[in-house]
């Protein structure tokens, strides 16, 4: 049953998340319900990305980070992953304009340098173009693995140590977390998960350490707006302690 509630009249704009990061999951299943290939539920999915990225500049969410593609992606068939890196050029493109007309300004996260090349350019044109807007950031997890990202971030500490620019007593999470892709994002507050999955699959594990999380049964070709409203209304009715108990943080 469809539910006609109008979330966004009951979310309180003083006590919205900074940032709010989505896992968009259940294209290939829609697109199955519909006896329809995979592909077909990715390009819908293109237009929850659209209502999605619009409800959170409107209410001034400042963070957005939409998992795009993960580096586990790259075991889907071939004709799939294809299809979706020619769709994201197509997407870039297309959405530039929009983005720049609602101050939005792109970024991208994950191991950028391994995506074919059509693609990596179209991203790099998009944040160019968009780097100047200021109203939200929209950032997309390409080829992204939260184990390579700390992995990588290890590596890079090593480095240092090894050079003789750090010692090994100086780490703690802020250098650590300076070593991270999103070095200048600040953690999400809200995680959401579409498709009825309660998985994290590999998405920020560091950064999310103590978000709150929403997992919904719609697919993500279905989720719109009002969706999107519903989950941060959920948000502000939950009590954010941080090891604390009620008493302290009242």
């Amino acid at each position: 049953m469809a539910d006609n509630s109008d979330y966004k009249s009951q979310l309180d704009l003083s006590r919205l998340p900074r940032h709010i990061a989505i896992i968009m999951d259940g294209n290939g299943r829609w697109a199955k319900q519909r006896g329809k290939p995979r592909v077909f539920g990715h390009h819908h999915g293109v237009t929850s990305v659209r209502e999605v990225t619009e409800a959170a500049a409107e209410i001034g969410v400042k963070y957005l980070t939409l998992y795009a593609f993960s580096t586990e992606n790259w075991n889907r068939p071939s004709t799939e992953v294809t299809a979706l890196m020619t769709l994201l050029v197509q997407t870039i493109y297309s959405e530039v304009e929009t983005l720049n007309k609602n101050d939005i300004r792109l970024q991208a996260i994950g191991d950028l340098d391994r995506l074919p090349k059509k693609t990596r350019q179209a991203l790099e044109d998009g944040i160019e173009k968009t780097r100047n807007n200021g109203r939200m950031t929209l950032v997309l997890a390409l080829n992204y693995s939260s184990k390579w990202e700390i992995l990588h971030a290890v590596g890079k500490i090593a480095g240092k140590i090894r050079d003789g620019k750090l010692k090994p007593e100086q780490i703690d999470e802020k250098v650590f977390e300076k070593e991270l892709c999103t070095n200048d994002i600040p953690d999400p507050e809200l995680m959401i998960r579409t498709s009825g999955e309660r998985r994290l699959s590999n998405f920020l594990l560091w950064q999310l350490a103590y978000a709150e999380f929403y997992f919904t049964e719609t697919f993500w070709p279905d989720f719109r707006k009002n969706d999107f409203y519903k989950a941060v209304c959920d948000f502000q009715h939950r009590e954010r302690r941080f090891g604390k108990t009620s008493e302290q943080i009242q």
